[in-house]
């Protein structure tokens, strides 16, 4: 089929190249603007785009894409179908019906279930046992859309936001090609969603990885696991911020939430408002993310001392 792919992340680019790779063709990328990135500002190009750069393909990016001008732009191109993932912008209804297939969607969950922005790290905070990636057809609702194809993957006891991120790249993209396929011949069912089972993974901001030592320690241990590596679950040592990069619970009920309750060669642990947590990796700021033991041997932390 002819194709214009619409994403931007590291999370699109498996599912570009695939289709590369089963020898559709692209006629466009379209990705998000370029954005200065770091102390220098240097423009920082997508991944999406260096991945069309690198089988040239022409890239196109629009600062808005549902305005007269980008929207011209696309009926320029030919396409049987537009393939959306992670593109950061939402669609109008004129470019949805643009091509003959429509847009279709790589979601990273089994809809209905994580609506929205953040479905991957959501899955882990909520404790599921199980995610994936469904293949929508997209309306104008906010991933609303039919679904097509679904595919499980199972969510593992230490995953983290930054392994099931790359599960889930891994599925969609084989999962696109397969429904690319179905689509061609005719071979699709669309499904209706179930709306009354329908969750919303809303987005994730840098204040939300902020650790309440009241909560129980089973939900700041899923809290950590799913904010690595971004925003990162984080709390306060000495004035200083202290992000957690991993942890796990242990049944320990001492102290008050946020004390500093016992230090070990490998673990500092920490009341909950439940169990406790013992934290084996994290990064003081303005150092280097490291283990605990390695942390421990340059820097001092007492029972008794507070996270805040």
């Amino acid at each position: 089929m002819k194709i214009v792919f619409m994403g931007t992340p590291d999370f699109s680019v498996g599912t570009l190249q695939a289709l590369i790779d089963a020898g559709h063709t692209i006629t466009l990328v379209v990705t998000q603007p370029d954005k200065p990135k770091g102390r220098g500002k240097e423009m920082q190009i997508t991944p999406v785009k260096e991945c069309a750069a690198a089988n040239g393909i022409p890239v196109f990016q629009p600062v808005k894409i549902k305005t007269a001008e980008p929207v011209a732009e696309l009926s320029q191109y030919e396409a049987d179908i537009f393939v959306v993932v992670a593109f950061g912008q939402i669609l109008s209804k004129e470019i949805l019906e643009m091509p003959k297939y429509g847009c279709v969607n790589v979601h990273a969950s089994l809809l209905p279930k994580y609506r929205g922005a953040a479905p991957i790290q959501w899955a882990i905070i909520n404790g599921e046992k199980e995610t994936g990636v469904t293949i929508m057809q997209m309306d104008d609702g906010i991933d609303t859309g039919d679904m097509l194809m679904r595919t499980v993957v199972p969510i593992a006891w230490d995953e983290t936001g930054a392994s099931l991120h790359d599960k889930l790249a891994k599925a969609g993209a084989k999962l696109m090609v397969e429904a690319a396929e179905c689509i061609e011949k005719g071979e699709i069912h669309p499904r209706k969603q179930d709306d009354s089972k329908m969750t919303y993974a809303r987005m994730l901001t840098k204040d939300f990885g902020k650790i309440d030592f009241r909560k129980p320690a089973d939900e700041i241990e899923r809290l950590v696991r799913g904010l690595n590596s971004w925003p990162s679950a984080y709390t306060r040592l000495h004035g200083k911020t202290l992000k957690v990069w991993a942890s796990y619970t242990i049944d320990c009920d001492e102290g008050v939430p946020g004390e500093i309750t016992e230090v070990k060669k490998d673990a500092i642990i920490v009341r909950c408002g439940q169990w406790s947590l013992a934290i084996t990796e994290l990064q003081l700021e303005g150092k280097k993310r490291m283990k605990t033991e390695a942390f421990l041997l340059g820097y001092h932390v007492k029972a008794g001392d507070m996270l805040m």
